[in-house]
């Protein structure tokens, strides 16, 4: 029996250069999967959790590449580039697609916000007298032309960014290791495998101290779905997205559990809090010299990386957007170098915004906006995996054609990780500093719907389903 195809014949040509090479695609996976959720939030994790974190981000890990493999059978079954936002359009109807698609952008953008600013922050370690708004105005200039000249570019710069922080990790593990094994440095004398249970045991603060992390570790991931915006610009979508995905499980297993088991032998975790990044912690108390200063070059291309990415995948949600009729039509232009000009620059204006505003408010402010962003990650992890769901239903019923690369357990997978993404969501309604969140997305909720009226009234057609391509294809 010959393997399915891609539905190339309904994969529209949308205008982009597919000039994103299999390594990039890669690093891009792995870099989503890498951020300053892990580098600096663990550290408040670990102080609430002790060494049971550990089994949060495994746990957490598990339902990402749940959520992956959802999206990983869609985007084999029709590459686009509007991926979660096009799927949900698709299945769940005209609406969601809209819902989806400007979530997405908001969530980027405001991440951008908290990421330039931290980016700033980080530069001041360095250079004290520099004011914060002149870098995180040089580094929003230069992201923004990167990202102007060309996908390759933006491609090539996520890359070595991605490198960086793959290379601190891998660092870090190796010589927490040694330290482990050898007994070598300032650590070595207290440095055992027994630090995980020794102190108050694994779960020191009780399991639901240690279940009200999962709201900041869902956070740590969150990007990691963005190896589905590149689908409409990977050069072999039908290779190198199976090959991404795929390799998830391992990169969460390494750079998240294996690296927070081997700081956490090293250092007790009674020594850690919350204003302390884990990784600069467990450096100075090997006895590191320039540890301080090597992790705050890795956070500073942690920041800037997240930054670049969401002016990539903005510009592109924007233009999907345009495409269906649900934002204005210019965004739907690219320029001379097949980039959405118009749709980055809106966005980065609005990140530019964030930077003064971020400027006045206190650090607080920080924490609303990552509460804001997890509460739009899990919106959009929650439209993949019902349209996953949806769409298994249509391939059992002969209505559409099957995907070269099928979740393991069909629907099954996706319906456990529904009721896991549900199950934050009452986490962060319980936390009263996280709950903010759940106020400003049910503002956003009643925004988007006043648009969707205000779209209806003046185009009719864009609430109109198309269900044409649900008919029997054998």
């Amino acid at each position: 029996m010959a393997s399915p195809q891609v539905d190339t014949e309904s994969v529209p040509e949308e205008g982009y250069e597919r000039g994103l090479n299999s390594r990039q695609v890669q690093m891009i996976a792995i870099g989503g999967a890498i951020g300053v959720g892990l580098f600096l939030g663990a550290g408040a994790n670990i102080a609430k959790a002790g060494p049971s974190l550990i089994v949060m981000y495994a746990l957490a890990g598990v339902i990402i590449f749940f959520i992956m493999r959802a999206l990983g059978e869609l985007l084999l079954y029709r590459p686009v580039s509007g991926s979660f936002a096009e799927y949900s359009r698709e299945f769940l109807g005209p609406f969601f697609g809209y819902f989806t698609g400007w979530t997405y952008w908001l969530m980027w953008v405001v991440t951008g916000m908290a990421e330039l600013t931290a980016a700033a922050i980080y530069i001041n370690y360095w250079f004290p007298a520099i004011p914060q708004w002149t870098s995180a105005l040089v580094f929003l200039v230069i992201l923004f032309g990167a990202n102007l000249i060309s996908v390759k570019l933006f491609g090539e710069i996520e890359f070595w960014f991605s490198m960086v922080k793959v290379t601190a990790i891998i660092g870090m593990i190796v010589i927490g290791l040694g330290v482990l094994t050898l007994g070598f440095s300032q650590a070595g004398d207290t440095a055992a495998v027994s630090n995980l249970w020794a102190f108050d045991g694994f779960f020191p603060k009780g399991i639901g101290s240690s279940l009200m992390t999962l709201q900041g570790v869902m956070f740590a991931y969150l990007a990691v779905e963005l190896v589905g915006v590149t689908a409409g610009e990977s050069e072999n979508p039908e290779k190198t997205l199976p090959k991404a995905i795929n390799t998830l499980p391992w990169r969460i297993a390494l750079f998240y559990v294996g690296a927070l088991t081997v700081i956490l032998c090293v250092v007790k975790w009674t020594e850690f809090s919350a204003d302390a990044s884990p990784f600069v912690k467990a450096f100075a108390v090997i006895g590191i010299p320039a540890g301080a200063g090597i992790v705050n070059f890795v956070v500073l291309t942690a920041a800037l990386s997240s930054c670049n990415s969401g002016m990539y995948s903005t510009g592109r949600m924007l233009r999907n957007l345009a495409d269906n009729g649900e934002a204005p039509g210019a965004f739907k232009r690219l320029s001379s170098r097949k980039t959405p000009a118009l749709g980055i620059a809106t966005s980065v204006f609005f990140m530019g915004i964030g930077v003064v505003l971020n400027y006045v408010v206190p650090e607080k402010a920080f924490g609303y906006v990552t509460s804001i962003a997890t509460a739009a990650g899990i919106w959009t992890w929650l439209m993949i995996l019902i349209s996953h769901v949806l769409y298994r239903r249509q391939v059992v019923a002969g209505r559409l054609p099957a995907s070269s690369f099928p979740a393991p357990g069909g629907s099954v997978c996706s319906y456990i990780a529904i009721a896991f993404l549900l199950f934050v969501t009452c986490l962060i309604a319980i936390d009263a500093d996280a709950r903010i969140c759940l106020y400003v997305m049910a503002g956003w909720a009643v925004a988007l719907g006043i648009g969707w009226m205000v779209l209806k009234n003046r185009n009719p057609q864009i609430t109109r389903r198309d269900d044409s391509r649900f008919e029997k294809v054998g």
